[in-house]
């Protein structure tokens, strides 16, 4: 199993996986040949573990830091702080299962694959979302779709 390395890149998802002396999916080889599979599946893991270490050190943090602030201001600050923290970490809870519903779709031989139209899913896409289900067109109607039912 090719290593990986839990650099991050600036949206906070981790940098391209470190497996074949930097490999990069092209559109010149087979859709999701076993090597493509393999980075898809690293670059996967590496995110996962990037986010269950963030979570880590919240929760070591969140044992260290009790609220100590004398100051009803300075404690009501602190409590608005950790709460968008915490719901940062719920918001990448939910992520993982994307994520692990992701490598189990490689596992299954769908990854890559448009669950409403069964195209390929770009490679530029992948790269930038590893997690998408859906190619750009039918994520766009989707949504257009989902905003007319709130609308109604």
């Amino acid at each position: 199993m090719a290593t990986v390395l839990n650099r991050l890149d600036d949206s906070g998802k981790p940098s391209a996986p470190a497996n074949d002396a930097g490999y990069r999916p092209s559109a010149d080889e087979d859709f999701m040949n076993p090597k493509q599979q393999q980075y898809f599946r690293d670059k996967l893991q590496a995110w996962k573990d990037a986010i269950l270490k963030e979570a880590a050190g919240t929760l070591s943090q969140l044992q260290v830091d009790s609220l100590r602030e004398a100051d009803l201001t300075d404690r009501a600050s602190s409590e608005t702080d950790w709460s968008i923290e915490l719901r940062t970490r719920d918001r990448q809870r939910k992520l993982i299962s994307k994520i692990d519903a992701a490598m189990r779709r490689i596992d299954e031989g769908e990854y890559g694959y448009c669950e409403v139209t069964g195209e390929p899913i770009s490679l530029a896409r992948l790269e930038a979302r590893p997690i998408a289900t859906m190619t750009v067109e039918a994520q766009e109607k989707h949504e257009r779709n989902e905003k007319v039912s709130r609308e109604d």
